[in-house]
């Protein structure tokens, strides 16, 4: 037991001390695991309390969960009924407003289907009044083919203005008043002459007129066919001025004017904007360039004229007739002024009627209360054979 097993430092270590430290140290690590094992235990038991508490817990909870699971189903289940009684009031509601729906889809398609027969049927007569239009638009163009025509023909334009003149003419004045194709003393011949009240010298009128310088002026494309075509108009319509002037402006025979009728008033407008100097030369000839409008004008001047000539020529009679109406109303005045005497005699009669028939009634009255007796007739009361002729009666009483 002494043996030294070794020296810790300077102490010698013996086998005694060696197995006495293993027992203290065997006996400590005894108490070490004894405390370990007993701090277990009540780890143990700590672990095994909270474990049940937890459990308590977790009961409760499920406990809960199961009564909240409960509940949550009936609510489920309350609500899966009210949503099956709303999804049925849905489902009708829909149906109604489908139902609603289509009927009005249905009416508005039927609506529209009228409106669309509607409206094809008024495009279909639009259709045919475009058809006729054109058909109207292509006669339109043929008739100004043929009026470019006639137009481009000297002597059919003569015709067309000349006839333009005589439906102005024929229109507007008397058929006294007027003559075509007038012959003079001279052996000229007018296109038109018209014979003013009171004078014998008629106012001729021509209707031809140079429009090729016209055309020829509208036409031109340069400065210097346009100056050409201005002289040649310039000449042409001088020389017709001149001619009219010599040919029908015959002193003692015919009126000291003439007109030189234009068929168109583009034509005269043109004239007048572009060729002053041509119509002052007509004026000194004294040839009046008229349009259509200026001749109708003068025609109804002429047809004023001959109005009132016509009624200084009817004065007379129209005077007769004044004293014819005078003695006519003299009449009527003393007719009225006798039916009026005859009315005032009436409505005597009639008063003294009245009158009469009011003492027989009182007469009448008199006879049922029986006072008759006694009493005389008052003074200006007629007799009954005096009161005959105001009744009407005095053809019986005769």
């Amino acid at each position: 037991m002494d043996q030294v097993l070794f020296v810790l430092g300077t102490h010698p270590v013996t086998l005694a001390q060696v197995l006495a430290g293993a027992g203290v140290l065997g006996f400590l690590l005894l108490v070490a695991v004894l405390r370990a094992v007993s701090r277990s235990a009540r780890q143990n038991a700590a672990e095994a309390d909270e474990q049940a508490r937890r459990a308590d817990e977790l009961e409760e909870q499920l406990t809960a969960l199961a009564r909240t699971q409960a509940e949550t189903i009936g609510r489920v289940q309350s609500m899966a009924e009210v949503l099956a009684q709303r999804q049925g009031e849905l489902a009708r509601a829909v149906a109604e407003r489908l139902d609603a729906t289509t009927h009005r889809m249905g009416e508005s398609l039927a609506r529209s289907a009228e409106a669309t027969h509607e409206n094809l049927a008024k495009l279909n007569e639009r259709l045919a009044l475009v058809d006729q239009a054109r058909l109207s638009l292509g006669e339109l163009s043929g008739q100004v083919m043929s009026l470019r025509e006639t137009l481009s023909n000297k002597q059919a334009r003569g015709a067309f203005g000349e006839g333009r003149l005589q439906a102005i003419i024929a229109d507007g004045l008397p058929r006294d008043s007027f003559a075509f194709q007038h012959t003079l003393a001279n052996g000229r011949r007018a296109d038109c002459a018209i014979f003013l009240p009171g004078d014998k010298r008629p106012l001729l009128v021509d209707s031809k007129f140079p429009l090729e310088a016209v055309t020829a002026f509208r036409e031109a494309q340069t400065e210097e066919a346009r100056r050409q075509a201005q002289t040649r108009l310039k000449g042409d319509v001088g020389k017709h001025v001149k001619d009219i002037a010599e040919r029908y402006l015959v002193s003692g025979e015919t009126q000291d004017i003439a007109l030189m009728f234009v068929p168109s008033e583009s034509v005269y407008a043109e004239l007048h904007e572009h060729f002053d100097e041509v119509i002052q030369q007509a004026f000194r000839a004294r040839v009046v360039i008229v349009s259509p409008s200026l001749l109708m004008l003068a025609v109804q001047v002429v047809q004023a004229i001959c109005k009132d000539a016509r009624m200084r020529e009817q004065a007379d009679l129209i005077r007769a007739e004044c004293g014819r109406l005078v003695a006519d109303v003299v009449r009527l005045r003393d007719r009225v002024g006798n039916l009026q005497k005859h009315f005032g005699q009436v409505n005597e009669d009639v008063a003294q009627a009245l009158t009469s028939a009011d003492k027989i009634a009182k007469r009448g009255a008199r006879i049922e209360q029986l006072e008759f007796e006694g009493e005389a007739i008052p003074a200006g009361e007629p007799d009954l054979p005096d009161t005959l002729p105001l009744l009407g009666l005095r053809g019986a009483a005769e």
